[in-house]
């Protein structure tokens, strides 16, 4: 009798598996026991790799980062799956019948053209770089977020039911690392001093964990209004806003405090139609900053007293000595803001190339805003996306990436003022709102080339996009909207209606 394919299969993985663990126990390599489930990883990307997305999404908060010889590091389990999907979604993105699926328009948007026109900046700086190697992997790693966080993105995520997949696929996980690392703290009195003693192996440090609970804290407000009153799901959403709320307070970063305020500011810049002028504003206040500073080298009256610049080990005292100007991670910063901008001054059209400030930017320092941890042992950046920017791909590239943030914020204004269905309104603020807070800590920090804070920016990004086709696929249409749409319109919608009002077959 014929075996069905089915049985085959399965026969098949059975022998592998055995063999698997039988290699592992003779030669003692148990790495080898993992091949089983490498195999599955990779039937189920040949069947269906959005799942392997979810999949990734879902590892987003539990990753942990870890550090390989010759002084790489990566993040596991995510990075190895980035790789995957992008060379997968790449050799399915030149099939010759991917186009159809591959929506052009997604492609041809000005905010796509901008990213597109940015990365490219990246890799101009790259071949012109003072250290080659370094901004390669730098500008690799780009492209595989840019290509999963971005262009998968804008593929797969397009209808309501897309968009609380990704709610869920995150939430649950990040909640569970909420949770464990608010009974961890517990157990210390929710001290300052041991924030980062209850992170491992979630977070780096107790910055890069506010910032993925502030980034995501706009998602779980908004999703509140997806579901009926008073119902089970709707509770739980509301007493996990509290819980993200409290998690964010015990987390002791100033940044996450300031990105939430600028997160509500912003909501209400949006309803009121004042987004550009509130950039406008902001940008007019920074350039008054700087040159105030520059002018007869004015910044020197602001270095610290070397012997009062210390590490805190209680909040309060943190704040306290944040305004005086005697807090150390703050000084550090300010330390190594000075030497971004000496070494600007040095290269201001190229830069130094991508991921190269902490190879250059000591001889640039100024010793009168050193410190005790200047030293840089952990080889960390410069604290501010924005001037890590112009430092490693000069005015042209920090050009570029202002102009991707402020046309982002401003199209989106629009977005959300031409959108009627109130359920797309939400996820637009989700995505605008997530988008500011980013912002706001890249303001002093850089993390965008993070998987827990990288990856949202760029879904972001797609998301906005997708919105505004779904606007205008809905114009072309010409339908009336009182009720929310659900799934929203696919382009090959479009396309049948305008074939049906013009007589044509399809």
């Amino acid at each position: 009798m014929t075996q069905a394919p089915e049985y085959k299969l399965f026969s098949g993985f059975a022998v592998l598996v055995l063999l698997s663990l039988y290699g592992a126990a003779a030669t003692g390599y148990f790495v080898l026991a993992g091949l089983p489930v490498l195999f599955l990883f990779a039937w189920v990307c040949l069947l269906d790799f959005s799942k392997i997305y979810y999949l990734l999404l879902f590892f987003l908060p539990l990753s942990t980062e870890v550090y390989l010889p010759g002084g790489l590091g990566t993040d596991l389990p995510t990075e190895p799956i980035i790789v995957a999907l992008m060379l997968i979604f790449g050799a399915f993105a030149l099939q010759r019948n991917s186009g159809a699926a591959i929506e052009k328009h997604f492609f041809t948007h000005p905010i796509a053209l901008l990213l597109l026109v940015h990365v490219g900046w990246i890799y101009a700086t790259t071949i012109t770089s003072e250290l080659f190697l370094v901004s390669l992997k730098f500008s690799l790693a780009k492209t595989w977020y840019v290509a999963v966080f971005f262009f998968l993105s804008g593929y797969l995520i397009h209808t309501e039911r897309d968009y609380k997949t990704l709610f869920w696929v995150v939430f649950i996980p990040l909640m569970f690392t909420v949770l464990v690392t608010q009974v961890r703290h517990a157990a210390y009195g929710f001290s300052f001093r041991d924030i980062h003693k209850v992170l491992h192996p979630f977070q780096r440090n107790h910055v890069n964990y506010a910032a993925m609970l502030a980034l995501f804290f706009p998602f779980l407000f908004l999703a509140i209004g997806w579901y009926r009153r008073y119902s089970r799901i709707w509770w739980t959403l509301v007493v996990s806003v509290v819980v993200m709320l409290v998690a964010i307070y015990f987390a002791y970063t100033r940044a996450a405090y300031v990105a939430l305020l600028f997160a509500a500011g912003a909501y209400v810049a949006i309803r009121l139609r004042l987004v550009r002028y509130v950039l406008a504003a902001g940008l007019l206040s920074m350039i008054l900053i700087v040159g105030s500073m520059v002018y007869n080298n004015r910044y020197l009256e602001y270095a610290p007293n070397y012997d009062r610049t210390i590490t805190h080990y209680k909040f309060d005292n943190l704040i306290e000595a944040t305004y005086k100007m005697e807090d150390i991670s703050t000084m550090e910063r300010v330390y190594r803001w000075v030497a971004g901008a000496h070494m600007s001054a040095k290269n201001p059209v190229l830069g130094f190339g991508p991921g190269n400030f902490v190879n250059f930017y000591k001889p640039y320092a100024v010793t009168s805003f050193q410190t005790y941890v200047s030293n840089n042992k952990e080889n960390s950046g410069i604290h501010s996306y924005f001037l890590m920017t112009l430092v490693e791909q000069g005015w042209p590239g920090l050009l570029l990436f202002m102009a991707l943030l402020f046309y982002t914020l401003i199209k989106g204004e629009n977005i959300y003022h031409e959108t009627r269905d109130p359920d797309r309104r939400r996820l637009l603020l989700m995505a605008l709102l997530c988008l500011v807070v980013i912002d706001a800590f890249l303001l002093i920090n850089d993390m965008i080339e993070t998987d827990k804070v990288g990856s949202f920016f760029f879904i972001c990004l797609a998301m906005l996009i997708n919105l505004d086709l779904a606007n205008r696929r809905e114009r072309i249409v010409g339908t009336q909207h009182d009720e929310p749409q659900k799934p929203l319109p696919t382009e090959s919608d479009c396309k049948l209606i305008q074939n049906d009002t013009t007589g044509k077959s399809g």
